[in-house]
């Protein structure tokens, strides 16, 4: 299938083609809320600068979007990666850094399994059935709060926004999901993921403890619609590569 450009999450597209995107329009929103919960919500910097968020599926295993691992089209070296876990506030997380070649990549989706040394953090519960439409998610990353130079005004804290499963078919999804693939789609409620979220956990909405990792974002149009893989249709590949 032929996919119309997209704007990826990834901070500003520096990692992945080295060039600045254009300023998102005017009537783009981020939005979105200050998360007050999220133990297995990492992010991750390259070079020591914020890039993307993952989520901790393993004591020993994060999963975040491949396109986050590259640069220019060539893979980014391990240890110019590093990934702060433990906290809500970035400045205040563990600071734990990939174990060499360690990076294991779904065949079938925007997705990376990352081995890191043992992490002191609560890991997210994987989702076995696969998101319907209408159901409500919520996205979680230290994304960009602001339009245009999102570089600028990353967060430091985790944030927070709600957004609604849509069937794969609808119109303002071409381009970003296709029936029987292995991304779903999503429409805005209160926030839309930017830059530097690409990779974060999409969730259940349940009491804490309780919610399910459902997806793990991969792209956006910073006004309306989102995207995510599914993990309900990777679960086979996720158990395969962190049994070991």
């Amino acid at each position: 299938m032929v996919r119309r450009v997209r704007v990826l999450l990834l901070t500003a597209l520096a990692l992945v083609t080295g060039s600045v995107m254009s300023a998102a329009p005017a009537n783009a929103v981020i939005g979105g809320s200050r998360s007050t919960y999220g133990p297995w919500a990492v992010r991750m910097l390259v070079d020591g600068k914020p890039a993307c968020t993952g989520t901790a599926v393993t004591a020993r295993w994060i999963i975040s979007a491949s396109h986050c691992f590259f640069e220019q089209g060539q893979p980014i070296a391990d240890k110019r990666i590093s990934f702060r876990v433990g906290s809500l506030d970035m400045r205040k997380g563990t600071t734990v850094r990939p174990v060499p070649g360690g990076r294991v990549g779904s065949a079938r989706a925007d997705m990376m399994l990352i081995k890191v040394p043992p992490m002191k953090v609560r890991p997210a519960r994987l989702a076995t059935a696969g998101v319907h439409p209408g159901q409500t998610v919520r996205q979680y990353g230290w994304g960009a709060t602001c339009t245009g130079d999102e570089n600028s005004c990353q967060s430091p804290v985790l944030k927070q926004s709600d957004l609604r499963i849509v069937r794969p078919d609808d119109p303002r999804c071409a381009g970003y999901t296709a029936p029987g693939g292995s991304d779903f789609c999503m429409e805005k409620r209160s926030g839309i993921p930017a830059g530097g979220d690409s990779g974060g956990p999409v969730m259940s909405i349940a009491p804490h403890g309780t919610e399910t990792l459902l997806g793990v974002f991969d792209g956006s149009d910073r006004q309306e619609i989102a995207e995510a893989g599914e993990i309900s249709q990777q679960l086979a590949w996720i158990h395969s590569v962190t049994r070991h």
